[in-house]
């Protein structure tokens, strides 16, 4: 079975569906700072450095193994060089 026909499968039950699409706003939460930090050539290091803070807190980020206040997302945006924006949409 290959994943793309796993994956189908996995989502045709309701629990696994939901659960799914629950977690789709924190990949790509964690997909846009990686993206942030990349497009601005910086290391995991460069950014802690620029925030004063670990090496560790921002791998801990990145890989979502943290629960990020406001205030450190926007942290983050500014040492890699952009603004952070909010948008609400409705489901």
């Amino acid at each position: 079975m290959s994943l793309k026909d796993f994956k189908q499968r996995a989502l045709s039950n309701p629990e696994v569906r939901d659960e799914y699409h629950n977690l789709e706003s924190e990949f790509s939460l964690i997909d846009q700072l990686l993206s942030m930090r990349t497009k601005a050539g910086l290391t995991q290091e460069q950014v802690a450095e620029r925030m004063h803070t670990q090496k560790s807190n921002i791998s801990r980020l990145e890989r979502g193994n943290a629960n990020p206040s406001w205030l450190t997302l926007l942290k983050y945006a500014k040492a890699c060089g952009f603004e952070l924006g909010l948008e609400v949409k409705k489901r």
